[in-house]
This record gives structure tokens, C-alpha cells and sequence, in this order.
């Protein structure tokens, strides 16, 4: 669907197609989250996550299951999280208010151990992703959404290196997805009111 066939929201202003079918939670984190730069390194932690646990599942399936995991792995908190036992990850295979993958589950763990010991070289995640880019979001004009990659060569060079530091469930695909989400590339197209707010 190109952008134009895309009708304005109720207040008029015109969104990427992916976020106007009517679904609000979609709306909402289309409207608000996704695209804006962000510098948190709990925030960025949490959708590094979240965004490991859509592999093979569609956003909204996750979105649904945020508040879930933001109490299943306690505020996404890295330290804490790096320090549950086997025990209390295989209670969290329990919890339906996340994904009950064993692997996606242990991988918040690792991912949060990982986490840790890159902000100790790094000083802080955000300093590690935001370097890629010189600290200046990726603007690149896309008309439509069919004009979106699913990967690009920068996805490509920062998952390799994640998995180099022992991250997992970050393939490129999902890499960039997260660049995406976390603002290191406004992906909005140019006809969505959200291009010309974050650019």
C-alpha cells in the first residue's frame, strides 16, 4: 500500500499504513514510540528484547505482552535481570502474559549479561549504538513502505558484532527492526506526519 492510499487518522493526520488499520496499541506506539531517538539504556535494553521475542510473531503479538514482560523480568532492569537463576527463568515459561519460548526466555538473561559487560567498555549501551551512526539519526527519505529494507548493511555489521559480544536472538532482520524502533533510523515515510515531526 503506497502512502497515499493510506486515509488520514480521526485527527486528520495521515500515518504509515502498517498503523492505520484501527488498532490502537499499534496507533499509539506508531503515534509516540516508534522512530524517536532514544537514549535510555534501560529503555533500549527492554526493546532489544522485545524485539528478540517477535522473531517469528508479529509486533502487535508483542506490544499486547509488554506490560507482561516489564513484570516478568522486573522493569527490564539489566542487572537484575542478569542475576535470575534457572529457577525463576523456567517459572517465567509459566507466565501467559509472555511468550513461552525457552529459548526467547533464557535469551533475556544472556542478552542482559551481555548487556552489562558492554556498558562497562563502553560506558553506556546508547554511546555503543549511537556511535554507529555519529550520534545523528539515518533519515532516508522512503515514499512507501515497500521502499522499506527488511536489512541493511548497517543491521547486518551491528548484529555481527552483537553476537561477537554474546548477544543472541539479534540477527539482522531483528537489528534492524531495532534501529527502527529505537530512532537510529527514521523509517517513517515521507507522507506520514511522524517524518517531518522527527526529521
Amino acid at each position: 500500500m503506497t502512502p497515499a492510499a493510506t486515509p488520514p487518522s480521526d485527527d486528520g493526520k495521515t500515518p504509515c499504513s502498517w498503523a492505520s488499520g484501527g488498532d490502537p496499541d499499534y496507533e499509539a506506539y506508531h503515534d509516540t514510540e516508534w522512530g524517536v531517538p532514544l537514549h535510555d539504556d534501560r529503555a533500549l535494553f527492554e526493546l532489544l528484547c522485545l524485539e528478540g521475542a517477535q522473531a517469528g510473531l508479529a509486533w502487535i503479538t508483542i506490544l499486547r505482552k509488554r506490560e507482561g514482560y516489564r513484570r516478568a523480568f522486573l522493569g527490564f532492569d539489566p542487572v537484575r535481570v542478569s542475576e535470575l537463576s534457572d529457577a525463576e527463568l523456567d517459572e517465567r515459561m509459566l507466565d501467559p502474559g509472555i511468550v513461552r519460548n525457552r529459548l526467547k526466555v533464557y535469551a533475556v538473561r544472556k542478552n542482559a549479561r551481555a548487556f552489562l559487560e558492554l556498558q562497562g567498555e563502553r560506558g553506556s549501551f546508547d554511546s555503543y549504538l549511537w556511535d554507529w551512526v555519529e550520534g545523528q539519526p539515518l533519515v532516508q527519505p522512503r515514499r512507501a513502505m515497500a521502499d522499506v529494507p527488511a536489512v541493511t548493511p548497517l543491521a547486518e555489521a551491528i548484529s555481527k558484532d552483537l553476537k561477537r559480544r554474546g548477544f543472541t536472538f539479534v540477527g539482522p532482520t531483528i537489528v534492524y527492526a531495532y534501529l527502527q524502533s529505537t530512532g537510529v533510523v527514521n523509517d517513517h515515510v515521507v507522507s506520514c506526519f511522524r517524518y517531518a515531526e522527527l526529521a
